[in-house]
């Protein structure tokens, strides 16, 4: 299985600031030692002509080129810079790049992304371009080309399970026929002001493991009497994990890992290719939301084995 990453991904940032930069090393230096069969592999940066699928080349090309306004980044949250310039395109590019291993290869990760608060003409929430977008729209592009146009479009579920709510994502896809989103967030949460998605599960503070799961299983029930994918682009959200400072749910590591499991289960019946990404995690102790992270690779890397064991 492969799993796409960058040490452009550690951006390096002021004394004291929120984000917790470091947890993409530690992620990526944890799997080499505690899942070697996993291969990790340098992302690509991804183009401008690449990011026009999703964003506006007038924004694009102002992050690039450094001529953003100082307001648009401040929402976005970074200090701009070279860094952050090539880290925003590499974490695209690990995107589609994993994307692109899943439809070969069944799944394939992106030890970052899910950069879903950015929309087509600004970032936000420390998300400067939309990794599943850009990779959402590129894919069917590439699909397209391959099986001419009187093949429908590829159809593409997004499954956002990170605690904030996908807003960009939802903006970008709103009567997008061909991309269902489907959200399950923290109610009260950031971004106070929600988009309209396909299937939007908001829940309350300190919600469980046990509501939680059961609320999954009939979202997804809900996606599969109303969509038909061909492949899955899955937003595996460390933070909303009980101990995640902004996360404001509760859910255990037990509970995060069924909540996984149950993903790559529906996926795995339905022999759908899957692409995930880390998304979120903002935990106390850092080393909390690596451990979860780390499991994620652990059991998206048994589904897929079992995934080569039944190719046709």
């Amino acid at each position: 299985m492969k799993a796409f990453y960058s040490d452009q991904f550690v951006l390096p940032l002021p004394a004291g600031h929120r984000f917790p930069m470091a947890k993409y090393a530690m992620l990526r230096d944890q799997i080499a030692q505690d899942l070697p069969e996993v291969q990790l592999v340098p992302a690509p940066m991804a183009s401008l002509g690449e990011l026009a699928f999703a964003h506006s080349p007038a924004y694009a090309a102002s992050i690039s080129q450094g001529t953003i306004s100082p307001v648009a980044m401040r929402e976005i949250g970074f200090p701009w810079s070279p860094s952050m310039v090539e880290r925003a395109h590499r974490s695209v590019g690990a995107t589609i790049a994993a994307v692109r291993s899943a439809m070969t290869d069944g799944l394939a990760g992106n030890l970052a992304g899910g950069t879903h608060h950015a929309y087509a003409d600004k970032g936000s929430g420390f998300c400067v371009f939309n990794d599943v977008a850009v990779a959402t729209r590129l894919a069917q592009a590439e699909w397209g080309r391959r099986h001419g146009p009187h093949r429908p479009h590829l159809q593409v579920a997004v499954i956002d399970l990170d605690v904030h709510q996908g807003n960009g994502t939802a903006h970008i896809f709103q009567n997008d026929k061909s991309v269902f989103t489907l959200s399950l967030h923290g109610e009260k949460n950031f971004p106070f002001r929600k988009e309209a998605g396909d299937l939007d599960v908001a829940l309350p503070d300190g919600c469980g493991d046990a509501d939680y799961l059961a609320e999954l299983e009939h979202a997804l029930q809900t996606l599969s009497d109303r969509f038909e994918p061909d492949l899955v682009i899955y937003l595996a959200g460390a933070d909303p994990f009980e101990g995640d400072r902004l996360g404001r749910l509760k859910l255990s590591a037990d509970g995060l890992e069924a909540r996984d499991r149950r993903v790559f289960d529906w996926c795995q019946a339905r022999r759908l290719p899957l692409a995930f990404v880390m998304a979120g995690g903002y935990g106390v102790k850092i080393e909390e939301t690596v451990a979860l992270q780390l499991t994620t690779y652990r059991v998206a890397f048994q589904y897929w084995q079992r995934w080569q064991n039944h190719r046709p």
